[in-house]
């Protein structure tokens, strides 16, 4: 290989790696307008093993959308990512697969509806506030093609391996 090649394949690699991370923020953040321009306009997801829908894009982020509202704090660890790059229309590197296991703390709405604070770190008070109530785990299997707009997901399947919810316990204090 040539240090182009290799240069472009490094750089390939990087926007890759971005793409993914762009995917776990808009999630968490639940940026959908962001997420459906993610994909391809082909692009689907199937949410399927995790209770989810399989379905296009667009319909995956308004499934999202309501579903995540039972979640004001989330947020999505992407790591071991492995990347293969494909071939398309005899084009070396027009395709990528990405397998990448994931760990997803997130927390349930309070009953009466308001979200709680996050600890800020300051050493006090109730840590458990902050603290997750549902925690999964398991893969992603992302297939990626090269646009003219740059690298998009076209394929996003989640295998849901794992899943833990806590029973949140309030703490009172003696009067």
């Amino acid at each position: 290989m040539t240090q182009r090649v290799e240069l472009a394949a490094v750089m390939d690699r990087l926007a890759i790696d971005s793409l993914i991370t762009e995917y776990a923020v808009t999630v968490d953040d639940g940026d959908w307008d962001a997420y459906q321009r993610l994909f391809t306009p082909d692009g689907r997801a199937d949410y399927s093993s995790a209770g989810g829908i399989d379905a296009s894009a667009a319909d995956v982020a308004g499934w999202l959308a309501g579903t995540m509202e039972l979640f004001p704090m989330r947020q999505h660890l992407i790591v071991n990512r492995r990347l293969r790059f494909g071939t398309l229309d005899q084009d070396i590197g027009d395709t990528a697969q990405v397998q990448a296991d994931y760990v997803n703390p997130m927390r349930f709405a309070s009953p009466e509806g308001e979200r709680e604070a996050v600890g800020g770190g300051d050493g006090g008070g109730d840590s458990s506030a902050s603290a997750p109530d549902f925690i999964c785990g398991g893969r992603y299997a992302f297939t990626t093609l090269r646009t003219h707009e740059g690298w998009r997901l076209r394929q996003v399947t989640v295998q849901e391996k794992w899943r833990q919810v806590q029973q949140r316990s309030r703490s009172h204090t003696p009067g």
